[in-house]
């Protein structure tokens, strides 16, 4: 039986620290890989913090300085912090050609939740990850999505604004787009909805989905040798997956 773990790492008060989740994330893709661990979903809020994927640039940085972490996932610049839901699936796939595949389930979820609990109506936006809102041709990102594939391993994840200050925001241009606006579960409906609030139904809806994707211990263990002739192809999946 296919399993997939689920830890709350911490929310307000007890924000996380971006170095530490990132650090974690590490170690538990190499439990995974060698078969140590099962395959595992994080769910947390970050302390605020920049971070900037493979494909920031110069000019997407703070203009004020403001230090940003780099790091080895798929896309370009972006915020968390402070009322905003972090996921991090660490998965071991079962097939490496479903990644794409893999981003739009996690799109579907959030569609899904934002839907059914909130009365707001989200899509996916053709040719940009993550999830919109489109309505009245106000175009507004509710929810990131970046992601790497090291070793058919997933790491990474998504970012659903809940009730953070849109503020940072307008430091930098997320994700490399300057043509559309951000937005939060709070701001769309006049009241709040924190991260807390939320994440028990997000838990629950990608523990339905997810296992779909993944193998389990005894087959993550024995194929350590044929995820060594893909990394490759798996590169560039991610960047394809996280602009």
């Amino acid at each position: 039986m296919t399993v997939l773990q689920t830890r709350y790492l911490g929310f307000d008060p007890a924000l996380v620290d971006y170095a530490e989740a990132w650090e974690l994330q590490r170690r538990l893709h190499s439990q995974i890989l060698s078969g140590e661990a099962d395959s595992t979903l994080l769910l947390l809020e970050h302390a605020d913090v920049y971070t900037a994927g493979k494909r920031t640039e110069p000019q997407d940085c703070p203009v004020d300085g403001t230090p940003v972490i780099d790091v080895d996932r798929g896309g370009k610049l972006t915020w968390h912090g402070r009322g905003q839901l972090v996921g991090y699936p660490l998965l071991h796939l079962q097939d490496r050609s479903s990644v794409k595949d893999y981003v739009c389930t996690l799109e579907n979820v959030i569609i899904k939740i934002l839907s059914e609990n909130y009365g707001i109506s989200a899509t996916r936006v053709e040719g940009r990850s993550g999830v919109w809102l489109t309505d009245n041709g106000d175009v507004r990102k509710i929810a990131a999505i970046g992601i790497r594939v090291h070793r058919s391993v997933t790491m990474h994840g998504f970012a659903l604004n809940c009730s953070n200050d849109l503020a940072p925001f307008g430091k930098i241009i997320p994700c490399g787009i300057s043509d559309a606006a951000t937005t939060t579960i709070s701001a769309e409906l006049g009241r709040t909805v924190t991260p807390a609030d939320i994440a028990p139904r997000i838990a629950e809806e990608l523990q339905a989905v997810l296992p779909r994707y993944v193998s389990s211990r005894a087959d993550a263990a024995s194929s350590g040798v044929t995820d060594l002739l893909t990394a490759k192809k798996e590169s560039t999946l991610e960047e394809e997956v996280s602009r």
